[in-house]
């Protein structure tokens, strides 16, 4: 049985936290000791207006049960908002241990019927928000020698769905973002993994219709705050979370078909051994680039 997990002295902001997914993560990390920094700009789904009350609701049900909390208004999709939601907590607290990137808008719209605006508005929340406030915590951690890294993604930019081109292409991003903090925050014990929940949240419930009421943010909670503790060891991974189930989704490459370096290989190559090029039955998973390349150096050196 693993010892209780608690983060008595560690700062945590979470974004998008005034409802949904990230209301559950921060009353949870609180309830075990965090301090939180409550993030929400109060906005609709998709993306427009801004209130107080969602992010003073969550911080007021923190301290009644005994927590500490302070609220922050302001909008990830700005280098000025994402730098202000991190000079929050080291106002408030000097220091900040965990990112939880979780603010989120929709504005779905087939790919032929979107429009810029649709796919800037989308990118500014979701990758350039994520990019906002992680990049001044990175220092703030670094300078600290610690940090954990959560970046929301969602099975829409791992693998999928219709009427999200813009959506999926910004949650695939935080892949690529989070990938990169990893690498370079290994040294420094520094931690960065991505969840893609399956939750009931005022962004998802008219797309789970009946499902809905089978997948709570509550059961994807524990699989974050795990990642947020200094527990996790892991690194550069990607989780899925969702009514009850808990699972890995890994980016991998195969040994492939090899052409060798004495002969071009022409399109008819390629479709004469597709078999052996799709073979994902052996996979491999690398840390990084470099490990990928060691795979193809090692063909090539014979």
């Amino acid at each position: 049985m693993s010892e209780p997990i608690a983060f008595d002295g560690r700062v945590a902001v979470i974004t998008g936290a005034g409802g949904g997914l990230g209301r559950t993560y921060a009353l949870e990390l609180a309830r075990r000791g965090a301090r939180v920094v409550v993030n929400d700009l109060g906005g609709t789904v998709e993306g427009t207006g801004s209130s107080h009350q969602a992010a003073d609701v969550v911080v007021a049900e923190i301290e009644e049960a005994g927590g500490e909390a302070v609220a922050s208004y302001d909008s990830v999709a700005t280098e000025e908002g994402g730098s202000a939601i991190v000079q929050t907590a080291l106002d408030a607290y000097d220091t900040v241990d965990i990112v939880v990137n979780n603010a989120g808008i929709l504005r779905d719209k087939s790919f032929a019927n979107m429009t810029v605006d649709q796919v800037e508005a989308v990118l500014d929340v979701h990758l350039r928000g994520a990019f906002h406030v992680s990049l001044p915590a990175f220092k703030a951690m670094k300078e600290n020698g610690y940090g954990r890294f959560v970046f929301t993604s969602s099975a829409s930019g791992l693998f999928g769905n219709f009427g999200q081109a813009n959506y999926g292409a910004a949650k695939a991003g935080l892949v690529g973002l989070s990938n990169v903090l990893a690498v370079e925050g290994l040294k420094y014990e520094i931690r960065s993994n991505v969840i893609a929940p399956i939750a009931t949240t005022r962004m998802t419930e008219e797309l789970l219709g009946p499902f809905a009421g089978m997948v709570q943010p509550e059961q994807v909670t524990p699989m974050v705050v795990y990642l947020c503790s200094e527990q996790c060891r892991l690194t550069h991974e990607i989780f899925t979370a969702g009514g009850g189930r808990y699972g890995r989704v890994i980016i991998a490459t195969n040994r492939g078909w090899f052409a060798g370096q004495d002969r071009q290989a022409t399109p008819e190559d390629i479709a004469d051994h597709l078999d052996e090029i799709r073979d994902v039955s052996d996979p491999v998973v690398p840390s990084n680039n470099n490990e990928e390349i060691a795979l193809l150096a090692e063909m090539l050196s014979g």
